[in-house]
C-alpha cells in the first residue's frame, strides 16, 4: 500500500530537519536516485544511478537503509544488504520495465533457450534478478555483455531499447525482451529535430533507454551518470538532455551557467519525461518512512540468496 500523508503532521514542520534529525537518530542512511525531486536529492547521504546505489547499498553499515527510488532498487538493497532493514516512502514506486518481464514468464523464456545466457537489467524484480546470470546496469551493460564470447548466445531482459543499442554497439546478437521504460519511450524525434534546430550549438543526449529514431540523433549517448560526467566536462554551453527531467538538478549543480534543456515528447502520450513512478516519493512520505520504519521491504531469503547470485558477478565485474 501507499504510505497515507498523515494528516496530523503538522503544517509548519520543518521536514527537512526533521528528516536529518530522524537520520542521525535511527542509524539511517538516505539513497537517493537522480530522478526524485530536488528536495529529496539534497538531502540524500548518496546520489546517484543504479550502479553506484547499488554499490553504496552494499557498503552501507547503517541499521536503516531508507531508499528514495523505485520498488525494484529497494528490493536491490535489501538482496546485497539483508542485515539493514529497508524502508522506502511509497510502495506503489514501480517501473515499467520490473513490471514488463515477470519472473516466471522469464523462467518460460529460458525453458526454450537452454544454449542461452541471461543477462538481466537491473530495472527488474527480485524474482526476475533470481532467474539471470548477471545483472548490468546503463553504465556497465558494456562490459557486461563484453565479457561473454562473442558466440555465446544471450537472453537479454527487460528493455530492448538498451539492448538494440548494445547490439548495435557490440555487434552481437542478443535476443530482446519486449519490455521499454514509460519515460524513454515518448520522447518525440520529430519535436527533438525541431529542437536541435532552435537551439544549434546544444548537443543532444541520450539515455539507451530510448528508442533507436531517437538515439540516432545523439551526440553521446550514456547512462544518467555518464550524462551528468558528459555535461560537466564538455566545452559545450547549450545540452538537450534526453532522460528523466529529475537529472537537470544535479547538472545544474554539477555545471552551474550551462543551458539545460528537457528533450520534448509526444504530446499525445499519456506520459511526459517525468517519470510517475518516481514522482510518488514527496517529502511527506520520506518524513513518515523515516518516523514509523515503514513500508519496509520483505524477501524470502531463498529469493534473496539467488537473486544475489547474479548481483554479485556484476559487482565482481
Amino acid at each position: 500500500m501507499s504510505a497515507t500523508i498523515d494528516p496530523i503532521i503538522p503544517a509548519d514542520l520543518d521536514l527537512e530537519a526533521e528528516i536529518l534529525r530522524m537520520k542521525k537518530e535511527k542509524g539511517a542512511v538516505l539513497l537517493a536516485h537522480y530522478y526524485q525531486e530536488s528536495e529529496i536529492q539534497d538531502l540524500a547521504d548518496h546520489l546517484g544511478d543504479s550502479l553506484a546505489l547499488a554499490q553504496a547499498a552494499k557498503q552501507a553499515k547503517a541499521e536503516v537503509i531508507v531508499f528514495a527510488g523505485v520498488h525494484f532498487m529497494a528490493e536491490t538493497a535489501k538482496i546485497v544488504n539483508p542485515e539493514a532493514t529497508v524502508v522506502i516512502p511509497d510502495m506503489d514506486a514501480g517501473c515499467s520495465l520490473a513490471d514488463s518481464c515477470p519472473g516466471h514468464e522469464l523462467a518460460a523464456w529460458k525453458a526454450e533457450h537452454p544454449d542461452h545466457k541471461v543477462i538481466a537489467y537491473i530495472n527488474c524484480t527480485a524474482e526476475t534478478k533470481a532467474q539471470a546470470d548477471i545483472i548490468c546496469t546503463s553504465g556497465n551493460a558494456e562490459k557486461v555483455v563484453a565479457s561473454f564470447p562473442e558466440d555465446q548466445p544471450i537472453l537479454f531482459v527487460p528493455d530492448k531499447n538498451l539492448g538494440a543499442w548494445l547490439n548495435k554497439e557490440l555487434g552481437r546478437n542478443m535476443d530482446l525482451w519486449p519490455g521499454t521504460c514509460v519515460v524513454h519511450e515518448t520522447f518525440s524525434e520529430r519535436k527533438i529535430v525541431e529542437e536541435m534546430a532552435r537551439h544549434p550549438k546544444a548537443l543532444f543526449i541520450a539515455h539507451p533507454e530510448c528508442e533507436e529514431a531517437v538515439l540516432q540523433h545523439a551526440h553521446f549517448v550514456g547512462s544518467t551518470k555518464k550524462l551528468l560526467d558528459f555535461v560537466r566536462e564538455s566545452d559545450a554551453q547549450e545540452f538537450i538532455v534526453g532522460t528523466e527531467t529529475g537529472i537537470l538538478h544535479e547538472m545544474g549543480k554539477q555545471a552551474p551557467g550551462k543551458t539545460l534543456i528537457a528533450a520534448p515528447y509526444d504530446e499525445n502520450s499519456c506520459n511526459c519525461n517525468e517519470c510517475p513512478y518516481m514522482k510518488l516519493n514527496t517529502l511527506e512520505k520520506l518524513y513518515l518512512c523515516l518516523r514509523d520504519l515503514e513500508p519496509r521491504i520483505e524477501m524470502d531469503e531463498d529469493l534473496r540468496l539467488k537473486a544475489l547470485v547474479p548481483m554479485e558477478r556484476m559487482l565482481a565485474l
